[in-house]
């Protein structure tokens, strides 16, 4: 397993990147526009983090950008922990078995979510190219928030 990232959603792209970048010190080396999804995505480096691809030197924060409106609140500007995995199958599998609820079951062969104790939402990404679809999961319907 591999720590990823953290994502934190933002109301004003410019903004963000002027506190973070400008003013904070960190180091834009990503970005990505989703048309389908209607959002930006922004990862961030600390210097001398800023290796690109896979191969990344620590951990990013990820800035989302939703293109349409929404006020955050209760904590939903903060997203999510990212963890990268060897076989999301068998994780998944042996976190239900140990009693965690899969939020969002891995349907795709790339991505699940669940969440901690305190509510905290984690994603779980397949380490390289997806896995074939198989069930139980590519049937699996979502539960609760993710």
């Amino acid at each position: 397993m591999r720590y990823l990232h953290t994502m934190v959603r933002i109301a004003d792209i410019d903004a963000a990147l002027d506190f973070y970048c400008t003013k904070f010190g960190l180091i834009e080396v990503n970005r990505k526009d989703s048309e389908a999804g209607r959002y930006t995505l922004i990862f961030l480096a600390a210097p001398g983090d800023e290796a690109t691809g896979r191969e990344r030197a620590a951990p990013l924060l990820e800035l989302t950008y939703n293109w349409d409106p929404e006020t955050y609140s209760g904590g939903r500007n903060f997203g999510h922990l990212a963890y990268e995995v060897d076989d999301i199958y068998e994780t998944c599998d042996r976190l239900m078995k140990a009693g965690v609820t899969i939020n969002r079951p891995p349907r795709d062969g790339r991505m699940a979510f669940i969440r901690s104790p305190d509510n905290i939402s984690i994603e779980l990404l397949q380490k390289g190219d997806s896995l074939p679809a198989q069930e139980p999961w590519a049937s699996m319907g979502n539960t609760g928030e993710w």
